[in-house]
């Protein structure tokens, strides 16, 4: 069983194809938990994160799966809390705290921002959204669980549909079933 970000799910291909997963073991006492990410520079942030107090595993993920690694590297760097408090379980002090402690781990330790940037698509510049995670996000809003959320969106993407279609066809198919 591998824990990945929502990021890295709804890229996922479909059943029964291949995928390059890059993994990070955590070892503990009670377990093992394998973490996976389609992009190393998303394995190398999740691992500066979970250094940081206070910071685990599971927060670690919410962060990946609120918003993609150069985003979070500009929220550092521009002392932005409060795009950081709208990630779930993650409030002042903990902006805080992270502002600070990844600040030097960005600079030092894994490598400048432009190291996270993810590569631009035909869906946007790098680091935008796709339409596909952004209604992810929407039903997540709306108080679907991720894993539903992103089957729902998985069950009815299309290339080319804008976030707004994705998610009204996903509800419509939600309501059907």
């Amino acid at each position: 069983e591998v824990e990945v970000p929502l990021s890295t799910f709804v890229n996922l291909p479909g059943a029964g194809e291949g995928v390059l997963l890059h993994t990070h073991l955590a070892v503990r006492e009670d377990a093992h938990a394998l973490y996976g990410f389609t992009a190393e520079a998303d394995k190398n942030l999740f691992r500066a994160l979970i250094k940081v107090s206070g910071v685990g595993a599971k927060l670690a993920l919410a962060i990946l799966s609120g918003m993609p690694a150069e985003q979070f590297a500009r929220c550092v760097q521009d002392d932005d809390a409060g795009r950081l408090t709208r990630l779930p379980g993650i409030g002042k002090k903990t902006a805080g705290r992270l502002i600070m402690e990844m600040r030097d781990r960005l600079g030092l330790e894994l490598k400048p921002a432009e190291a996270f940037a993810a590569p631009a698509t035909a869906s946007g510049p790098a680091g935008a959204p796709t339409p596909v995670e952004d209604a992810v996000s929407a039903l997540i809003a709306l108080g679907y669980k991720p894993a539903e959320a992103s089957r729902m969106v998985r069950d009815v993407r299309e290339e080319g549909l804008a976030c707004e279609e994705l998610i009204r066809r996903a509800l419509k198919l939600k309501a059907e079933n």
